[in-house]
This record gives structure tokens, C-alpha cells and sequence, in this order.
């Protein structure tokens, strides 16, 4: 039941009436999210009704072990335990052979927010049990994210839950601009080029490679940002507000400016419990080793292969150069309007030359990508009308002003119900004329 098919909607719908009708009473509407957390994850695996509670209930008691005591070696073998428990499961999820229908990466990454901000004094220990099982599953986000901080998560799910009509709108807004994106954009891109070029390099020509590498980073991009929408906007519906995932992250103007506007959870996550974790933070040069040391485990946490570990240590690098010229020349504050244009022109296709490694399956898969753009052969046979307009329609939607999207949201927020209705229902007839596969999964369920 992917983000997005007309099965979720349709669970999001009865899940929403029944929560509603309960919102007065606390338990009720606990064990009612408890309740669609499970019956989500059931549908990919009956013995997820076994493992996650499982897994829940270890964090759970670990939490309050890490509030309730002082010792440091009591504390640190708690913290042990729960690192073991919810890498072990992501392993297990992966590298085993054992089928795992429904990744548990970012449940994984976020139960690690639990126990390590309980920890470190920086969030307090939930002491309902049904309040911390609700949040650690909750539904819209346990495929992909965003990743939320879970100790705060806890406190948004077990408060008493208010819903506006401005927010129901929004709510609408961003679960129509996901479906938008995915099966209009993304799928499109995908399903008409990009698969093609990547899975058969040598069948096209430098030209329409290059341009398959740029459709690429506009599918990841809107397919991505689309999952979040239709998740925050999910979660929206029941009162709970999860974070932004990305903030216009094509117009970063040097690598450290895309990592704060391109899945912004996870690039938190990596900061917060493994480049501040690691020795010599605050030395001369372990900062620039321990950059690249986090973004290498970030590209292995998608997938234990050398295309995610080159595109690591691609970013890691970059991170640390960035770092290094602004310690050498100073950081610029202001620069010319040309300068900036330049920096996000050379910013974006350094992240255009790594999303290669990241799509390919292979090393020699990537090598033949960057063979084919290198041959500068012509040829544009297989760039169709309709395929150029979807590419160049999609990057000019990057470029719509920050405040103008803002407004338009707003505008759309605030609007009678009746224009929300039949939005929707415009959302749907495209999707249904002229969108992509329907059953396509997101690009990042599969980590």
C-alpha cells in the first residue's frame, strides 16, 4: 500500500473519520493510531505485527533506563543495546536474504533518535507505552521519512489534537502537489528515458545521456519531495506536523548549502548522531576526515555497494573542501548576482555528476554513463516533444520564487472546501490521463 495509490487513500480516509470520532478521548485515539500503524505495515508482512512491537517495546524500556539512571557504564551499555538492536534490524532488513516488503531503515534511524537524545539530556523519556508504540510506526512515515525526532514525535502524537480549516487545506495542497509530482514528473521522466539510458548506456547518444542524467535529478528530486508532501500533509489530516524535507535544494549555491536544503532530516541525522559523535571534532583536521567518514556511512546506509560509497566520499570530500577554502579565504557573505549564478551552476551538476554513481546499478554502469556523455556524440532521437516540454517545465518550477510558492499555498490553504474538492478531483483526472504507472514505487522506499 504505497504512499500515494488510491489503497492509501482510501485507508487514510477511514483512519482519519474513526480518529476524529475518537479525538476526545485520549486512549481511544492512541490505540486507533497504533491500530492503522499496524494494519499499514501488515499489509507488506503479517510478522511485521511482531517484529515492530518487538523492536518498540526494547526502545521503550531502554528510554526509561537511560532517564531513570546515572551510572555512565549503565547509560552507555543502554545506549549499546539500542544501537544493536535497531542496526541489527536494518541489517537484517537488507544484507540476510531475508524478504523485507517494507524497508525498516528510517524506522531505524528514527528509534536512534529516541534513545540517543534521552542519552545525551536533550529529550525526556515518554512513559506511555501506547503513546511511544503510536509514534515509533506512525504510518506516514515509516517508508521514507521525513525522520523525525521521536521524543517530540511521542509528545505532537499523545497532545490533544487540533484541526483547522486553513490546515486541513494545506493538508490537501501538499497531498495533491505529491501525487503531482510523482506521477506527472517523476514517473513520466523515469518510465520514458531515464530507466532506458541507465539500463542500456551504450544504445544512445552522448547528448541524450547528459540529458537522461538531468531528467534523473529531477525525478529523484520531485519524486522524493512528492513522498514527503503526501506524508506531511498525512500527517497533517490527524493534527500531528512533521518537519520540511527540502528547501529548494537545486539552487544551493556550494555543497554544504545543499546538504541544509536537500533531506534535511537525514543530513540532521547524520550531523547530530554521527559527525558530532566522532573523536576530534574540534581539532585542525579530524573535522575534514570525519566529514567524509559521515557521508561515506550515509551513502552505505543506502546500500552496502561501491556506487553508494563513491557518491559518499564524492559528497564527504566536497563537504570538506568547502570547509577548507572558507577557513583558508573566508566565507563570502554577499557576492555578485554572476558569481552566485555561477555557484549554483557548478554546485548543481557536481550533484548531477554524483547522482550518476547513486542511480547506477554498478560501477561500470556509472563508468559507461560518463563514457557516453564523454563522446560528445550528437543525437536527439529519443527526446520527444512531450519528454522536452515535462524536463524543461519541471526545471522551471525550481526557479518559482520562494514567497511566490508560499502565497500560492496560502491562497490554496484558504480557500472554500468546494475548491479543495474539485482540486482534487483535477489531481485525480490528470493523474489517471496522463501520469505515469500508478504502482510505481517511490525511488526511496526501497532504502
Amino acid at each position: 500500500m504505497p504512499l500515494g495509490s488510491g489503497a492509501f487513500f482510501a485507508f487514510l480516509a477511514a483512519v482519519f473519520f474513526v480518529y476524529w470520532a475518537s479525538a476526545g478521548w485520549r486512549l481511544p485515539r492512541l490505540a486507533i493510531i497504533l491500530l492503522a500503524n499496524y494494519l499499514f505495515c501488515a499489509r507488506y508482512g503479517l510478522f511485521y505485527l511482531w517484529l515492530l512491537p518487538a523492536c518498540s517495546l526494547a526502545d521503550f524500556l531502554i528510554g526509561l533506563g537511560l532517564a531513570r539512571l546515572n551510572n555512565p557504564w549503565l547509560r552507555r551499555a543502554l545506549l549499546a543495546a539500542s544501537i544493536s538492536v535497531n542496526v541489527g534490524l536494518l541489517v537484517a532488513s537488507r544484507h540476510t536474504g531475508l524478504v523485507f516488503p517494507l524497508g525498516l531503515s528510517f524506522y531505524s534511524l528514527q528509534s536512534l533518535t529516541y534513545t540517543f537524545d534521552i542519552y545525551r539530556r536533550d529529550g525526556e523519556a515518554t512513559v506511555s507505552l501506547l503513546q511511544y508504540l503510536a509514534a515509533a510506526s506512525f504510518f506516514p512515515a515509516i517508508q521514507a521519512g521525513p525522520i523525525n525526532r521521536l521524543t517530540e514525535l511521542a509528545k505532537h502524537i499523545g497532545a490533544a489534537p487540533v484541526l483547522s480549516r486553513v490546515e486541513g487545506g494545506r493538508a490537501f495542497y501538499l497531498i495533491g502537489m505529491g501525487v503531482l509530482k510523482k506521477a506527472l514528473i517523476a514517473d513520466y521522466l523515469a518510465d520514458n528515458l531515464i530507466n532506458r539510458v541507465f539500463d542500456t548506456p551504450k544504445l544512445y547518444s552522448g547528448a541524450e545521456t547528459l540529458i537522461a542524467v538531468y531528467a534523473y535529478s529531477l525525478q529523484l528530486y520531485y519524486d522524493f519531495s512528492g513522498y514527503t508532501d503526501i506524508a506531511r500533509g498525512a500527517a497533517m489530516l490527524l493534527g500531528i506536523r512533521m518537519p520540511i524535507n527540502f528547501d529548494r535544494p537545486y539552487l544551493s549555491t556550494n555543497i554544504t548549502d545543499f546538504w541544509r536544503r536537500w533531506h534535511l532530516s537525514f543530513s540532521n541525522w547524520l550531523r547530530d548522531y554521527i559527525y558530532f559523535w566522532l573523536p576530534g571534532v574540534r581539532g585542525k583536521v579530524m573535522p575534514y576526515v570525519n566529514l567524509v567518514i559521515t557521508m561515506l556511512l550515509g551513502g552505505l546506509w543506502h546500500g552496502l555497494t561501491w556506487t553508494f560509497a563513491i557518491w559518499g566520499v564524492l559528497h564527504g570530500t566536497a563537504l570538506a573542501a568547502t570547509r577548507g577554502w572558507w577557513a583558508w579565504r573566508g566565507r563570502t557573505r554577499s557576492a555578485p548576482a554572476w558569481r552566485r549564478v555561477l555557484a549554483i551552476v557548478g554546485t548543481y551538476h557536481f550533484v548531477c555528476l554524483t547522482w550518476i554513481f547513486f542511480r547506477a546499478g554498478s560501477v561500470g554502469n556509472a563508468l559507461d554513463i560518463l563514457g557516453r556523455i564523454g563522446s560528445f556524440t550528437p543525437g536527439f532521437e529519443n527526446i520527444t516533444a512531450v519528454l522536452a516540454l515535462t524536463i524543461v517545465a519541471a526545471a522551471a518550477l525550481l526557479l518559482v520564487a520562494k514567497n511566490w510558492a508560499s502565497r500560492i499555498e496560502e491562497s490554496f490553504s484558504q480557500a472554500p472546501f468546494y475548491v479543495h474538492a474539485a482540486a482534487l478531483v483535477l489531481v485525480t483526472l490528470a493523474v489517471w490521463k496522463i501520469g505515469g504507472r500508478a504502482d510505481a514505487p517511490f525511488v526511496y522506499s526501497r532504502f
